[in-house]
């Protein structure tokens, strides 16, 4: 690959469409791109550096080789290189970070009685289905908007058909109680009706309809039905006024984008039936001296072209900025999705406030991440100061050990940077083979089992290493260090204070005499504290999942040789777990199929 001739390579290039992936030295792929003509726009990158960005320049100084797949169109150029972006995630691509699933509401039509419900995943169920929403949270707060109104059931059908009195949702009036005959099947499917118009929208149908409901009531007299029609129609006003979003029943996603400081951030609004179901932010990676028109087209493929089945596209994409490539992307995303797909920037009159709406929450939401980075930034600089560490920390690993007298210990580590946490590099180890309570040990064990594997991988290594302890744990990670030959890591102890009251610990240096003490106002301690109770629960999660897990399995089930047919004898013979527990080995040898043997086995298994 060192040998690699960007010119000889480029003349023998094709002029056809297609996707060029670039390898460093290792093998690796650092960029996927797309072309209508490949041999141009290779070569662009190896013209006079003066036209690129430093981004692009450093890129190229990495090439050591250049692969090409032709495709017939540039169609499927786009497709196929947002197949190999999510795939690889290449170091100087933008990439969107975004592989959940949508939540929607399910409305079924397959029974007698129909459920709504939160949906998240395929949609083959019979019935319709309304959303994408941008969180779960938005979705249980438009169900719960649904009951007070409308009163259609969410519950579960084996709930349902075994009901012989109402729930706690019709004592509520959440609920109109279909289960035990509270309504009939004509006024409970009108309700469904209602229901399913004021998700798609039609807001002023429904309060129409009620409100004819409501004055023939009234006619005949029946002031308790007209009260109720009264109350729906309020409650559906009220919404209305809540909405920002209120003109026509399009669908429509609103997309708003601003890069700052080299951190870039896209908004995504969701317009379903002219309702605003609500936002979701994104902030995609490697967008440092990328442009906030290059950034939206990334988000736009990555995003779109993505799960999307689960995204349900709509009939116009309203964006803040430009695309190069716009009618290409809208052509691509009309044969994923069947139906004319309009992606607009120029809009006038309500859509502009729409946009505008998209522009200044993304603005807000860019300036709340910088604040916060900064601070980050400031407590990092702080802590550097406080060890006396010449360069600044860009990576922080904490380590913290969790049990309940020995029984079930993990030990978490997580993982900070310059921004904060970084999630997807936690790691829990379950500690097995020490004697029960050892925390040492179980320190020794978790440090061992993490950073032999990184020296072995070749993974990068923090520049402090936090230990949730005393001079005790101190020792033990400076010993696990020393033999991996890891002597550069600085490995700094944080001792719970008087009381185990925050803002009292100490620091314990890697000498275990040292320590330092921190004024409660400190921003370095309060990176410390943070870290470490972000250990702290981490751990303390994974601990209880095992124990849990542990005593949900009977004692039985570890002994060898005791199968399932021997163990249903055992219980039925003592008459549950508990008279097992009781039993002498004499006893046991009483139960068919039980030798003296296997006796002993279970005796000591439940007296050790």
């Amino acid at each position: 690959m060192s040998n690699f001739d960007p010119k000889q390579f480029c003349r023998r290039l094709t002029t056809k469409p297609g996707v060029y992936r670039m390898l460093d030295e290792k093998g690796s792929v650092i960029y996927v791109g797309k072309a209508k003509n490949l041999k141009n726009r290779v070569s662009s990158y190896f013209q006079s550096s003066k036209q690129h960005s430093p981004k692009i320049r450093s890129m190229v100084r990495r090439i050591a080789a250049i692969e090409v797949t032709i495709t017939h169109t540039e169609k499927e150029a786009l497709i196929l290189e947002n197949n190999l972006i999510k795939e690889l995630r290449p170091r100087y691509n933008i990439v969107l970070r975004d592989d959940k699933s949508y939540p929607w509401i399910y409305l079924s039509s397959d029974q007698i009685w129909p459920r709504l419900m939160f949906h998240r995943g395929a949609r083959k169920g019979k019935g319709e289905y309304f959303g994408p929403y941008p969180s779960a949270g938005s979705v249980r707060k438009t169900l719960n908007l649904l009951q007070k109104i409308f009163q259609i059931r969410q519950c579960e059908d084996s709930v349902f058909q075994n009901r012989s009195r109402p729930c706690l949702q019709y004592q509520i009036n959440r609920c109109s109680a279909p289960c035990v005959g509270f309504i009939n099947e004509e006024n409970y499917r009108q309700d469904v009706e209602y229901a399913r118009l004021f998700l798609k929208g039609r807001n002023q149908d429904v309060i129409n309809i009620l409100a004819d409901k409501m004055e023939e009531a009234s006619s005949r007299l029946d002031f308790e039905s007209a009260a109720h029609y009264r109350d729906q129609i309020n409650a559906l006003q009220l919404v209305q006024q809540k909405q920002y979003i209120s003109s026509g029943n399009r669908d429509v996603d609103i997309v708003a984008c601003e890069l700052r400081e080299g951190v870039g951030c896209v908004t995504l609004f969701f317009i379903r039936g002219g309702h605003n179901l609500g936002n979701k932010t994104f902030f995609p990676a490697h967008t440092r001296e990328s442009s906030e028109e290059e950034m939206l087209t990334a988000f736009i493929t990555q995003y779109y072209l993505s799960n999307r089945r689960e995204r349900d596209l709509p009939a116009s994409i309203f964006l803040s900025h430009q695309l190069e490539d716009r009618e290409l992307i809208a052509q691509v995303l009309e044969n994923y999705c069947g139906h004319k797909v309009e992606i607009r920037t120029e809009v006038r009159g309500e859509h502009a406030r729409w946009l505008e709406m998209a522009r200044q929450n993304v603005s807000l939401t860019l300036a709340q991440r910088l604040s916060a980075t900064g601070s980050q930034i400031k407590r990092n600089a702080a802590l550097s100061e406080t060890l006396g560490m010449e360069t600044a920390i860009k990576r922080i690993e904490c380590f913290d050990i969790s049990h309940s007298h020995g029984e079930s210990t993990v030990a978490s580590c997580v993982v900070f940077n310059q921004e904060g946490a970084l999630k997807s590099e936690y790691r829990r180890f379950n500690i097995k083979g020490i004697t029960p309570g050892d925390d040492y040990a179980a320190m020794h064990q978790a440090l061992e089992r993490r950073y032999a594997r990184l020296q072995k991988e070749e993974r990068k290594l923090p520049e402090l290493l936090l230990i949730d302890g005393g001079k005790g744990q101190v020792a033990q990670a400076v010993q696990v260090m020393e033999n991996l030959g890891l002597s550069e890591v600085t490995i700094i102890g944080v001792a719970k204070g008087p009381g185990r009251k925050a803002g009292l610990e100490t620091l314990v240096l890697s000498d275990g005499h040292a320590t330092i003490s921190l004024s409660a106002d400190d921003p370095a301690l309060h990176l410390i504290q943070q870290i470490r109770d972000e250990a702290h629960r981490f751990a303390i999660t994974g601990h209880r999942r095992q124990r849990d897990k542990k005593r949900g399995v009977s004692p039985l089930e570890n002994i060898e040789g005791i199968g399932q047919k021997r163990r249903q004898n055992l219980i039925r013979h003592f008459g549950g777990l508990q008279g097992v527990a009781k039993a002498g080995v004499r006893d046991l040898t009483q139960v068919t199929g039980i030798s003296k043997q296997l006796a002993e086995k279970i005796y000591q298994a439940f007296h050790e």
